[in-house]
């Protein structure tokens, strides 16, 4: 079937780390944070009450990465971008009913200590407990959660979802929650130092109730993507 009016529009999966009741996180305990996606509930056809990626249209005489960061401005007032990244078109004909429909897909990072005032029919779900989701949206999710697995074995990319400064701690948690795995803290500690990736930044964090060594304090030394070995993997433990 002929499309004659092809509309081209971008989607973007926002990721950030959070803490989610265990309720929610299935089965995992509020001390677990979870790798989080941003997503809208659909108040019309087709497919009502399902959850959608924020997006949409591309604008004449706008560049694709224009029009994922103001979508996400002018739809869910994400602003605070870290990172964003386009990660594949999606041009299956049928993916949406018609008219037409191609997706240039994208991965957005927002850091930990960020708090977006969202609209009511936007909220932040936990990627291990997906909702029903429109069309390809859960496709889109699981092509840009890759991605920045990926990415995280041989870049920085994480400084995209850290705060400023953070502990070893922290920094083991935002790890974990986005490559889905446990991550030994003075493991990532040795390999993000020798590659130089993480800085100590001479400061300490406060103690806690229990008392105890105050943590050290450690910032990224880029703000920037940057590649720290190519040939790097991190792997689940055996």
């Amino acid at each position: 079937m002929p499309h004659s009016n092809t509309i081209h529009e971008s989607l973007t999966a926002v990721f950030q780390v959070r803490r989610f009741p265990s309720s929610i996180s299935a089965g995992r305990g509020a001390k677990h944070p979870e790798l989080a996606v941003l997503l809208w509930e659909r108040a019309l056809d087709p497919q009502k009450g399902t959850w959608s990626l924020p997006g949409g249209r591309l604008r004449d005489g706008e560049d694709l990465d224009t029009s994922a960061r103001r979508q996400l401005a002018e739809k869910v007032d994400v602003r605070d971008l870290h990172h964003l990244e386009q990660v594949s078109v999606f041009s299956d004909p049928d993916r949406v009913p018609a008219p037409r429909r191609i997706a240039s897909a994208y991965l957005g990072l927002v850091p930990l200590t960020t708090e977006p005032e969202l609209p009511p029919d936007t909220t932040w779900h936990p990627v291990s407990n997906l909702p029903d989701m429109s069309f390809d949206h859960r496709t889109v999710v699981d092509h840009a959660r890759t991605r920045l697995a990926a990415k995280l074995s041989y870049t920085n990319i994480a400084y995209a979802l850290a705060p400023d400064t953070f502990t070893m701690s922290t920094l083991r948690e935002i790890y974990c929650a986005a490559l889905g795995y446990d991550v030994d803290t003075t493991n990532l500690q040795r390999v993000l130092t020798r590659r130089k990736v993480i800085t100590p930044t001479g400061d300490t964090a406060p103690s806690g109730r229990a008392g105890g060594r105050p943590a050290a304090l450690y910032r990224f030394t880029d703000s920037g993507l940057r590649v720290t070995d190519e040939f790097a993997a991190f792997r689940p433990p055996t």
